[in-house]
């Protein structure tokens, strides 16, 4: 760590004595107060107009334009629904950095269209990497159709290319080949353990409160670190600064409320110093669905039962620094009759933003601490249970350079402990708990010259606990070959120490439990290469490998294809052949048979294809993906549960009237069978109650056991499904909006399989044709 720190210190020892002025601030929406994201600022010349640089502000509203030369500019912000902003800027001799804030104000004589941010969205385009990323703001989550006349954040990502979804129910999402454990989720630099509700239809997270949400689905650089597959990287905004503001809304699914506003109003309309947001919603099925939906559940409604909470209040100082501190509840709970899951999670923390004003370092922060349960109880087998609390405290540094290019450099410490407990096919319970601590660096530098975007970076992960230090380069590169082509690469190390463990019993995985990574796993290894390791602990690893393009064929239509790779030299998986307690009595079975977690290898890769259509009235989004995930575990190949050969999804929406107020969406999902492992018999099983004794030829054992057949060797049915929703907006003088949702999922009522009783027999479908109506009152 001090080497990292010194070389730090000598990068910017070089930097800081170069520089020449620095021009920055940060942009405001003069309505609320709050940060103006991805708007695009460009600085010219005041003699000739010519174009000198130009910056894009962050997700904090943030722009910073670098070694600027003495001289007289005009810093221009021009945006298609903002009144345009001039503002005369003098650099003189001496100057090292001014600091400027501005407010973006309504042009009521302008009609809001989608090519708002198509100028800063293009400039992106060109200046970062930009491989397997997907950015979505509120407006793009909302133009996905419904699910229970409730826009959520999960029908954004499951629309993603490479994302699988296990349907209607669950909440699972498999990203590229890795498990939902595999996922990063972030809401504001905090780790969310468990995102998504049981239904599936909905996520913890508020879609009002949502700023961006940047989705990567492999090849990130390394400011991510602790996990092998994808990161969802969420923020959510401040209050509203300068009235008292909220949503309500009431449907079949769910009752949610939104308050937000300021602490004070200073007298002369400027944005107040403090401000506050709240939301919350409530599950209503359990008091709707026996009544809506008689034909779901065997006439027994829709059995979930949910509950979420938030708050934030945000202090902020008049340089654009800021503090936020925040907490969280949530809770979720299904009864199925042969099976029931139940979890819950609550935590809380607080972030920061400085921008000292002498520096020309802008610097993030957080520090946070959650805890997370969830049990699951099934029909004629063992409770099993995961635990998990953790913290983390971080720091992140960008310094921005010239054309675009800049440096980022970071660290973080956390620490969390785990409780884990199930039973395995031979009726052994597994039970693991311990504390872990890690510890990760990260420096990233991003370098812009002429057609060429390359960024470096590089990660230290250290996994205290477990005596493991991982090293994990990474590159990115873009390259422009014109304005409407673009080449892309990314790939890189990555590690992670938690490990998630399923039970290949169930033909479809309810129950994902959380722990750390084990030691007690085999001590030798042979993967499907050939390769003998001797690994003393379960910590998984993978390296990306990832190449694509961009077109955009016309202003209107884009497409990005993507083919990626992904090598997973070492996973850990709960050890479902285990017989024998690992002690000296058992010291000459193999570890095959004793130990509670295996290690594994993999490869996943695969193909996906977005094309997209953006016109003020009509949005198309169409993707199909194709993938293959392979599993060895020392002896044979497998497919994972997740393993789907072909998905397609195609989005539309379109907006009727003369002011747009009338939408219609549209979504078609296709899917291929998921992998299961079939039930090959049943039989009496024999428990040797009176051990080598027992008269196994006249007993007569009341258990039935199953003998299962080989792994995942047979597929579930394709999945399909289509939902329809429509939306009208009513407003008010006063810019109060009352909107009326109805939405229609799985429109012609097809038959998905979502659950399979390998005892009884019993089906659980997906759901059935569901219609919905919701209103929201937005004030």
């Amino acid at each position: 760590m001090k080497i990292f720190l010194t070389l730090v210190s000598i990068f910017f020892a070089g930097i800081l004595f170069s520089q020449d002025c620095n021009i920055r601030g940060f942009i405001y929406l003069k309505s609320s107060g709050e940060v103006a994201p991805f708007e695009k600022v460009k600085l010219v010349n005041n003699s000739d107009g010519a174009t000198v640089t130009g910056a894009i502000t962050d997700v904090n509203g943030f722009f910073s334009m670098v070694k600027i030369p003495v001289g007289e500019y005009l810093l221009v912000i021009e945006n298609y629904t903002y009144k345009k902003i001039e503002e005369k800027v003098v650099v003189e001799s001496g100057s090292n950095i001014i600091n400027l804030k501005f407010e973006l104000e309504k042009d009521a004589s302008i009609k809001e269209i989608d090519q708002v941010n198509v100028s800063a969205e293009s400039k992106q385009k060109k200046t970062e990497v930009m491989i397997s990323q997907i950015k979505l703001d509120k407006k793009g989550l909302e133009r996905i159709p419904s699910m229970g006349a409730e826009n959520d954040i999960v029908g954004a990502l499951s629309v993603t290319p490479g994302v699988i979804t296990t349907g209607d129910q669950g909440g699972q999402l498999y990203v590229r080949g890795g498990t939902p454990i595999q996922n990063k989720i972030l809401l504001d630099g905090m780790t969310v353990y468990s995102p998504f509700h049981s239904i599936g239809f909905f996520s913890v997270f508020e879609t009002e409160l949502i700023k961006n949400a940047d989705v990567y689905t492999g090849g990130f650089d390394a400011k991510f670190g602790g996990r092998i597959s994808s990161v969802m990287d969420i923020t959510y905004r401040d209050g509203n600064r300068k009235e008292f503001g909220g949503k309500l809304s009431i449907s079949p699914f769910l009752a949610k409320a939104v308050l937000e506003g300021p602490f004070s109003k200073p007298k002369d309309g400027s944005p107040s110093k403090a401000s506050y947001i709240f939301s919350g919603k409530r599950s209503l099925l359990a008091q709707t669905s026996d009544a809506l939906y008689p034909r779901v559940n065997n006439g027994n409604g829709l059995p979930f039962t949910f509950t979420d909470g938030y708050g934030k209040v945000t202090i902020n100082a008049d340089g654009g620094s800021k503090f936020s501190v925040f907490g969280f509840h949530n809770r979720d709970s299904v009864n199925y009759g042969i099976a029931d899951i139940d979890w819950r999670s609550t935590g809380g923390g607080a972030n920061f933003i400085l921008v000292p004003s002498s520096s020309p370092i802008f610097i993030r922060g957080h520090i946070n601490g959650s805890n997370y349960k969830t049990t699951f109880n099934e029909v004629g087998a063992p409770e099993r249970s995961s635990s998990i609390g953790g913290f983390d405290l971080g720091f992140d540094f960008t310094y921005f350079l010239r054309k675009d290019s800049e440096f980022n450099y970071g660290i973080n410490i956390g620490g969390f402990n785990t409780d884990f407990v199930t039973t395995n096919e031979a009726f052994q319970t597994i039970k693991l708990e311990g504390f872990n601590t890690e510890i990760g660096a990260y420096v990233n530098y991003r370098l812009v010259r002429n057609r060429w975007v390359i960024q470096p970076s590089f990660r230290a992960q250290v996994y205290a606990s477990l005596n493991t230090i991982s090293l994990e380069p990474r590159l990115g590169a873009k390259y422009n070959v014109n304005e409407k082509l673009r080449l892309k690469f990314s790939g890189g190390r990555y590690s992670q120490n938690f490990t998630s463990a399923s039970s290949d019993k169930d033909v479809v995985n309810l129950f994902n439990g959380l722990l750390s990574a084990p030691s007690n796993v085999q001590s030798t290894f042979t993967n499907q290469f050939g390769k003998t390791t001797n690994p003393s602990n379960g910590i998984q690893y993978s390296w990306h490998a990832i190449a694509g393009t961009e077109i955009d064929i016309t202003k209107k239509w884009t497409a990005n294809i993507e083919g990626y790779y992904k090598y997973f030299p070492q996973l850990s998986n709960i050890n479902i052949n285990k017989q024998y307690e690992d002690n000296a009595e058992f010291a000459s079975i193999p570890d095959i048979l004793k130990k509670d977690f295996l290690i594994e290898s993999g490869v996943s890769y695969g193909v996906d294809l977005l094309l997209k259509y953006s016109q003020e009235r009509l949005f198309i989004w169409g993707v199909y993906s194709y993938g293959k995930s392979t599993r060895w575990d020392g002896v044979k190949e497998y497919y994972p549960v997740f393993d789907r050969r072909h998905n397609v999804n195609l989005v539309g929406t379109y907006l009727f009237g003369k002011k747009k107020t009338l939408e219609l969406s549209v979504r078609w999902n296709l899917g291929s069978g998921l992998p299961f492992t079939p039930t090959a018999a049943f039989y009496q099983g024999q428990t040797f109650s009176g051990g080598v004794t027992t008269d196994y030829l006249n007993s007569n054992p009341s258990s039935i056991t199953t003998q299962l057949g080989e792994l995942n060797s047979e597929r579930l049915p394709y999945y399909h499904r289509l939902d329809i929703t429509v939306k009208k907006q009513f407003e008010f003088k006063n810019k109060d909006i009352i909107e009326i949702i109805a939405s229609v999922t799985n429109v012609y009522d097809r038959q998905n399989i979502f659950y399979v009783n390998r005892v009884s027999q019993e089906t659980i479908y997906q759901f059935p044709i569901l219609p919905s109506l919701g209103i929201s009152y937005k004030f």
